[in-house]
């Protein structure tokens, strides 16, 4: 014999409530139509303000999780780099230890990545033991001088690491482009840079060139992110506003340069770097591979990914494959 339940008022409140809002819902689905109104915990609700408050919270737990995934992407790239500053630390004391003298130049299009890598290389190097070096426009006096004597005032001393943010390959490549030089005095800078870096090494100066190559769709994207964000406005200058209408010119002027200062003594290490992170982690090991320092961590991974560091050589290779096939260089 069945047990009847026994109804109290409560229950049938409790009830009732249940049949409206199902009653509500069961119309708007027939009807194909929202209904008006909800019952909500007995409370009478629009539905159209709970489809836009859902519709709301929706979207910031979107954001959340976006902002939550990027913030987790850059505490993995920044104890990845870690590692890899954790050994230019050695290196520098090594520099400092032996006497020698090291020189790294970081050229490469507006945008390519340049002072980001140069940012994170020298994070945690001893102050008293690097410099970073960023010339602007030669004075009337630098201008009459002889073109590397400005840089040359910089050099670095025993012990050491100077970091040019763009170097005298100031002259192969804006300075032509923009009209800043004459063809005379581009000419004397191409037939004399070689011999000039030979004596360079011969001296006993550790230099590194580093070429940043990013493509035509990135450097644009990244120049719009600097016209957006007022903490990068700063960066963009009125050259950088006619790059990628003279990206063609620049190119020319680049298989140029590689061509005229490729050399088994001083050769340049092309780096791709539409990747900002993986940029910065390739060129930490070209430096920590052009010294055998002591300490070195025998664990960590210092072979170079083939597909985004290549040397000038290659580079040249490559540009003429593409002018081959295309008609025009590409990179």
């Amino acid at each position: 014999m069945e047990k009847k339940q026994k109804v109290t008022p409560q229950t049938k409140a409790e009830s009732s409530k249940k049949v409206v809002a199902d009653t509500s819902l069961s119309l708007g689905k027939n009807d194909n139509t929202n209904p008006d109104f909800l019952i909500v915990n007995g409370d009478k609700v629009k539905t159209d303000d709970l489809i836009e408050e859902f519709q709301i919270l929706k979207r910031k737990r979107a954001k959340k999780e976006k902002y939550t995934q990027k913030a987790i992407k850059k505490l993995k790239e920044i104890d990845e780099l870690k590692v890899y500053q954790a050994e230019l630390i050695k290196l520098q004391n090594h520099l400092e230890l032996t006497d020698k003298k090291m020189m790294i130049l970081f050229e490469g299009r507006d945008a390519s990545g340049k002072g980001g890598t140069i940012r994170r290389t020298t994070r945690y190097m001893n102050e008293k033991h690097y410099r970073i070096v960023a010339l602007g426009k030669p004075t009337e006096e630098q201008k009459s001088q002889w073109y590397f004597q400005r840089y040359v005032k910089h050099f670095p001393h025993a012990g050491e690491v100077v970091l040019f943010d763009r170097s005298w390959y100031n002259r192969s490549m804006v300075e032509p482009v923009f009209g800043f030089c004459t063809d005379k005095e581009y000419s004397n800078f191409i037939k004399g840079v070689k011999g000039f870096e030979k004596d360079l090494v011969r001296s006993g100066i550790i230099l590194i060139k580093l070429y940043f190559s990013v493509t035509k769709d990135e450097q644009a994207r990244r120049f719009d992110r600097r016209k957006n964000d007022p903490l990068r406005q700063w960066k963009l200058s009125e050259v950088d506003l006619q790059a990628q209408d003279k990206w063609d010119e620049f190119t020319v002027m680049k298989y140029k340069m590689l061509e005229a200062s490729h050399s088994r003594q001083a050769p340049w290490t092309i780096i791709r770097s539409n990747d900002k992170h993986v940029a910065r982690r390739e060129a930490m090991k070209v430096i920590l591979n052009h010294v055998n320092y002591e300490g070195r961590n025998q664990d960590l991974n210092f072979d170079l990914m083939t597909d985004i560091v290549l040397s000038g050589a290659h580079e040249l290779e490559i540009m003429d494959k593409h002018m081959k096939q295309e008609g025009r260089f590409i990179y």
